[in-house]
């Protein structure tokens, strides 16, 4: 339970109430609650009048929550009213002399924004980390002396969702800047600039400029004010086909900023790895996303004048390991830093509570569907083959159409014993994205990132075919393609069919658009569904959706209803996504040597739960890195031999058992095994008379006595059957070990065992050949599954007997359990 804590029923709400007596008479007093209204009434008038009827009346009740995940609370609505021309009355002033349906007009105008020209009501104060960022950044450039004309920069490297448009604007006041220029090299984040300079009191003065907000000159701008200019790298920089400055930009160059700020700076580091998210956009789609190459920015030979530079980043390592920041000229803040600050907070307003934790899911698929896939990178399951489309719009299909559907009923658990057919967990199934219903119900917004435009509405498609019932409580939003719209203007449609999304499911499917610089606070779940090599790509994707979402308690300002405490990444490429972890949080930390240390401290606030085909559970960091360097860990593979699929116990099977005396005394050779013969018999008996009850109540209704004879005859039965299950397995596990110490690797393990070492087998596992080959005749053994198994062990196992320069070990052929495969069949697999 404790990575999927449920969400508070409390939503934020305005209501409009009046007292029934002619002194309130055509007057409503409008408050704010996130709790149930009547329940409020009540507790402002506790009791009821003398002829028993309440002594309120509520006239209108309605969400104050908006589209885009914001709330709003009452005296907005109070301010707009005083503006439409209503008037105040009352002793506390919030009773107005209106009616219902101008309050009604009023709440939608908030609601929408409408009749708010700058309407400021944002009041929060800088948390603890960015007051550090500005009072380190501040002293350094206070502190700096000049050494070649050099003009001082400061890079914050900090992670997304770190506020770094509010501290940057609040290090502005603290020096004094009066005129400031943000480059970008991800003009769609443009809207986070205007909208916190225009809604904090703080920045009641400043002017926001750019080249959407209908800015023609230089003109145009007061300069008795503070003012911020935002543009792209690609406009401020670019130059006209004869190599001059554009004409429209001639006058920035004019000025002398006091500082630059470059934003998505790492955009410029690793512009080509970030291609791959927009390859399949349009050209004009990839222009605006991608923005301007590293080489076009150098501050030596920039045109642009400025006393100071800040380069802000949630992942500038090119720029760290170049040597371009020294220690004393970076401000680091990581995930891990943060969700650690929430944890040891101590004082009573806890600033860091609504930041949710993230939770990484991964899933490895079964064999029936991962082997459609040709081979990826690095040897794991191909997203992008599984989900490759052709067509456009409603002609979209998926070219494995009906493995695709086998995943969508598997993740939302109805297809789980269909596609893992002799996976038999019970109370251990993985918890699966919708076939859980606590995940279920946090899931109401998710984003899924998909390889193509194509892929996008081949899933829109699929999603809505009749047969898939569950996934039409869903809105399904496809932000892909020229028809979603360019940069940040695709935002829109997706907040708008969002609608009240406390009360609305969406899921939003892309392939490129929305993955950076945007802000969707409904969303709390991530499906990755296509390959990616770049943790920056992967992480930057990823935490779109650890955005805070929380509602201010009526009356109490400090204290939130948290929407979102956790947020989720389903990833079905295990390998790929441990991976990835290993190298983002090795080099997100540039202070710590030791790279176990990196990640534990990196999944100590970012839990990962592996399902391996088997088991789920949370995997520890030197798992982690076993995953991230060689394709899986050493746990996870002797989990694969304690797997219940590796031995058959069946009817069928154990009446063989039973049946051959000798293999009964073989198995009593082994610990654990002194009782077989009467748990056998048992199992057995116990079957037939199940049986004979379940074919009775086929006839007619079973009696009272009979079902509960029939429940206790099934429970005593598994619990059998699973004893022995339990001991087999036991023996099966002793497997990887002989496997270790064996030092034949050509044959299969069969062949070893039997012909090459049966005394080092023996020592082992306390059976003669014969004996094995006994068992073996009998059917106790799943060899297929078996292979599968000795398959991924010997990967792992020959990582490390491998060195550059030496083999020990150079087979022409690798030997598995009952079958042999050609070198390059196995590293290619």
């Amino acid at each position: 339970m404790k990575f999927f804590p449920s969400r508070p029923e409390d939503s934020p709400k305005i209501y409009g109430y009046t007292e029934p007596s002619d002194d309130y008479k055509n007057l409503i007093k409008v408050g704010y609650t996130t709790r149930d209204v009547l329940a409020r009434m009540r507790e402002h008038y506790p009791t009821a009048g003398p002829d028993g009827i309440e002594r309120f009346k509520v006239l209108f009740e309605e969400s104050s929550m908006r589209d885009d995940g914001t709330f709003f609370k009452d005296h907005e609505v109070h301010a707009i009213l005083e503006r439409g021309g209503i008037e105040r009355s009352g002793k506390n002033n919030e009773w107005f002399r209106c009616s219902v349906d101008e309050l009604k007009a009023a709440v939608i105008a908030a609601k929408e924004r409408q009749s708010i020209d700058i309407e400021r009501t944002l009041n929060f104060s800088l948390r603890p980390e960015q007051k550090a960022a500005v009072e380190r950044t501040k002293n350094y450039f206070r502190s700096y002396s000049s050494v070649e004309n050099k003009i001082p920069h400061f890079l914050w490297n900090c992670k997304m969702r770190f506020g770094k448009t509010f501290s940057a604007y609040k290090l502005s006041q603290e020096m004094d800047w009066n005129k400031i220029l943000i480059l970008t090299f991800k003009p769609a984040v443009e809207n986070s600039w205007k909208e916190d300079l225009e809604s904090h009191l703080d920045f009641k003065d400043w002017q926001f400029i750019s080249r959407t907000s209908h800015f023609k000159s230089i003109d145009d701008i007061n300069h008795n004010k503070p003012y911020v200019c935002f543009a792209s790298f690609q406009d401020f920089l670019g130059r006209t086909k004869a190599g001059g400055i554009k004409l429209k930009n001639k006058w920035a160059h004019k000025v002398d900023w006091d500082c630059i700020i470059l934003d998505e700076y790492h955009y410029g580091s690793w512009r080509d790895t970030a291609k791959e998210l927009y390859e399949h956009e349009e050209k004009k789609e990839q222009k605006e996303s991608l923005g301007a190459d590293m080489e076009h920015w150098n501050e030596d030979i920039s045109p642009l004048k400025t006393s100071h530079y800040l380069y802000l980043s949630g992942t500038p390592f090119r720029a760290i390991q170049s040597g371009e920041f020294i220690e004393e000229q970076i401000f680091n803040w990581t995930y891990s830093d943060e969700q650690e600050a929430k944890e040891n907070w101590k004082e009573k307003h806890n600033p860091y509570e609504s930041l949710p934790r993230m939770v990484l899911m991964t899933y490895q698929m079964p064999e029936s569907i991962s082997q459609i896939t040709d081979t990826g990178e690095f040897n794991e399951f191909d997203l992008n083959e599984f989900f490759k489309a052709e067509g456009k719009d409603v002609f979209a299909k998926f070219k494995h159409e009906n493995y695709v559907q086998q995943w969508l009923d598997l993740i939302r658990g109805t297809g789980f014993n269909n596609i893992y057919t002799s996976l038999k967990l019970g109370e251990d199934r993985p918890v699966l994205p919708f076939g859980d219903s606590r995940l279920k119900n946090i899931l109401n917004h998710t984003f899924w990132f998909l390889p193509s435009v194509a892929s996008c509405y081949a899933m829109k498609n699929l999603l809505e075919k009749r047969s898939n019932n569950f996934y039409h409580d869903y809105e399904i939003i496809v932000c892909a393609g020229p028809a979603a719209g360019i940069g940040v203007k695709s935002l829109d449609p997706v907040r708008r069919k969002m609608s009240d999304p406390l009360k609305s499911k969406t899921i939003t499917l892309s392939c490129g658009k929305l993955t950076t610089g945007v802000t969707v606070k409904p969303w709390t779940g991530l499906f990755m569904l296509r390959n990616t090599s770049s943790p920056e790509t992967y992480f930057q994707t990823a935490f779109r959706v650890q955005s805070p979402w929380a509602v201010e308690v009526e009356n109490e300002p400090n204290k939130e209803n948290i929407l979102k405490k956790e947020c989720y990444v389903f990833d079905f490429a295990p390998n790929r996504a441990l991976r990835l972890i290993t190298d983002y949080s090795c080099r997100l930390d540039v202070s710590e040597d030791n790279p176990e240390s990196k990640v534990g401290d990196f999944i100590k606030f970012l839990p990962v739960l592996c399902f391996d085909g088997s088991s789920m559970r949370q995997i520890n960091a030197q798992e982690v890195l076993e995953y991230g360097m060689v394709g899986t860990s050493g746990s996870q593979l002797a989990k694969k031999f304690e797997s219940a699929r590796l031995v058959h116990v069946d009817d069928i099977t154990l009446k063989r058992l039973m049946e051959n005396q000798a293999a009964l005394d073989t198995l009593m050779k082994v610990e654990g095994f002194r009782n077989l013969n009467s748990d056998l018999e048992k199992i057995i008996n116990q079957s037939e008379k199940i049986n004979k009850l379940k074919k009775d109540s086929s006839k007619k209704d079973l009696s009272s006595k009979k079902r509960k004879e029939l429940s206790e005859e099934e429970r005593e039965q598994k619990t059998l059957r699973k004893k022995i299950q339990e001991k087999l397995q036991k023996f099966a596990t002793r497997i990887p070990v002989f496997m270790y110490l064996t030092d034949y690797r050509e044959e299969t393990l069969k062949d070893v065992i039997t012909q090459l070492e049966p005394a080092l087998f023996k020592r082992v596992t306390s059976l003669s050949v014969s004996d094995f080959e006994l068992l073996l005749s009998l059917g106790l053994f799943n060899s297929t599954l078996m292979n599968s198994a000795i398959f991924s062990f010997k990967r792992y196992e020959n990582a490390s007997l491998h060195y550059d320069g030496f083999t020990k070990h150079d087979p022409k052929q690798i030997g598995l359990f009952d079958t042999k495969v050609s070198l390059e069949e196995f590293y290619s697999s």
